[in-house]
C-alpha cells in the first residue's frame, strides 16, 4: 500500500468510487484501506455514508495520474502532494464530552480563588469561551444554581503544572503572591470533593440494599399469594 495516504482516506475513496473507473484494489491501495471497505462503499453497504472529497482539488492527485491508473489496472497511483496535516495551535483546548459538564465548576473555582487570572487565560486553560466566564462571574449563567466551585485539577480539566504556571504568571503581573492560599484552598476543595463522592457512594449503596430488600419482600408476597391461590383452587 502507499505509504502516504490522503488526509481523508474514506471520503477520498468514496469520491474515487463515484467519479473514476479505477479498480477497487487501486483505490484501496491509494487510500490505505482494505479492498472490502471500498467494495462496501460501491455497494452502499458501508455503515457510514461519506461525503466524497475530491483529491484533484486538494492536489493529492491529478487528472493524468487517474487516467494512467484507469488505463492500467496494475498501476499504483502516486500521491502528487502530501496532505497538509491540520494542527491546532490557538484557541481553547479540546475537552472530552465526559468532562465538559465540569467546566463551569472549574471556572467558578478560578474566579473565586484567583481573580487575578484573566478571562483569556481561563479560556485557554479550561477550554471555554469568554461569554461563559462572564456569565458565571455575574451569575447570569443558565445553570448557575447548580454550579459549585471545584478545583479544575481535581476535575481533570487541566494539570497542576498548567494551573500553577498560570497562577504564577498572573500573580507576578499583578504584583501579588497567591501561591500559599491557592495550595490551602486546593487541599480544602479536594477533601470536600472526596467527602461528596464518598457520601454519594454510600447513598447509592444504601439505596441498592433497600431496593434488594424491597424486591425480596415483594417476591415473598408474590409466592405467598400464588400458594394461597393454588390452595384455594385445590
Amino acid at each position: 500500500m502507499s505509504q502516504t495516504k490522503p488526509l481523508m482516506p474514506h471520503a477520498t475513496a468514496s469520491w474515487l468510487v463515484d467519479n473514476t473507473a479505477l479498480s477497487f484494489e487501486q483505490i484501496a491501495d491509494f487510500c490505505g484501506l482494505h479492498i472490502l471497505e471500498v467494495q462496501a462503499m460501491a455497494d452502499d453497504l458501508a455503515s457510514s455514508k461519506y461525503t466524497g472529497r475530491d483529491p484533484i482539488h486538494s492536489g493529492e492527485l491529478t487528472h493524468d495520474e487517474i487516467e494512467r491508473g484507469q488505463a492500467d489496472s496494475n498501476y499504483r497511483l502516486k500521491m502528487q502532494k502530501a496532505p497538509v496535516q491540520v494542527s491546532r495551535t490557538k484557541g481553547p483546548r479540546y475537552t472530552p464530552v465526559s468532562k465538559r459538564q465540569d467546566k463551569p465548576d472549574g471556572i467558578a473555582w478560578i474566579l473565586r480563588n484567583h481573580p487575578e487570572i484573566s478571562d483569556a487565560q481561563i479560556s485557554k486553560l479550561i477550554g471555554t469561551t469568554r461569554n461563559t466566564i462572564a456569565a458565571i462571574r455575574d451569575r447570569s449563567h443558565w445553570n448557575i444554581q447548580n454550579i459549585q466551585a471545584k478545583d479544575p485539577v481535581t476535575l481533570g480539566l487541566c494539570s497542576q503544572r498548567e494551573l500553577d504556571a498560570v497562577v504564577s504568571k498572573s500573580a507576578k503581573k499583578a504584583g501579588i503572591d497567591a501561591a500559599a492560599p491557592a495550595e490551602n484552598t486546593s487541599s480544602d476543595d479536594r477533601q470536600a470533593l472526596i467527602d461528596e463522592l464518598r457520601a454519594e457512594r454510600e447513598a447509592a449503596s444504601k439505596a441498592a440494599i433497600e431496593a434488594a430488600q424491597e424486591a425480596e419482600v415483594e417476591a415473598w408476597l408474590e409466592a405467598k399469594r400464588a400458594a394461597e391461590a393454588a390452595e384455594g383452587q385445590g
